[in-house]
């Protein structure tokens, strides 16, 4: 396949991964994905992290009011809510990444089997122009046998007038 066509195909490959984004290209897809896309990174996980003993540590000591004390009910239902809504975005998140990869995947068989098929054009055509050789190889060969026998044919001619004439002086 010529380099144009294979930059072709990369280039169609990146086209339909940027229209396909996983929630779509609206604005609310493109912020719910990179919501599903923060909520497994270190950064939030420290966060909520310091967050939570903050919170626990303001609601255990006197000096604030306890707005939210011991068993922490209120916290509980801030990360039941926060799962409410991080869990589908997530699973969401999986799905169409999955839709994607087999996408990518498909596109990448596609052009393997396009590779493949040029590659084996090619040997094709390396076997015919090999096939050209053998036979221009045969007929050089032949006409080399000709030669020499023709060549044989005047040196005894050759040598039958020279043997006449020497006879015959």
């Amino acid at each position: 396949m010529p380099p144009s066509a294979l930059s072709a195909g990369r280039r169609s490959l990146g086209a339909v991964q940027e229209q396909h984004g996983a929630f779509g290209q609206h604005r609310f897809g493109q912020a719910a994905e990179r919501a599903a896309r923060f909520f497994g990174t270190p950064q939030y996980i420290v966060g909520q992290t310091i967050i939570v003993v903050i919170w626990i540590a303001l609601n255990s000591v006197a000096l604030v009011s306890h707005w939210d004390a011991y068993p922490f009910i209120l916290l509980n239902l801030a990360f039941s809510t926060q799962a409410a809504y991080a869990a589908p975005l997530i699973l969401l998140a999986e799905t169409r990444q999955a839709s994607r990869d087999k996408t990518s995947a498909e596109m990448n068989e596609k052009h393997r089997d396009a590779v493949e098929r040029e590659a084996e054009r090619r040997v094709a055509a390396i076997k015919a122009e090999t096939d050209k050789l053998a036979a221009l190889m045969e007929s050089n060969t032949d006409l080399t046998r000709q030669d020499k026998e023709l060549t044989e044919q005047v040196a005894g001619l050759t040598r039958q007038i020279h043997t006449l004439l020497t006879k015959s002086s």
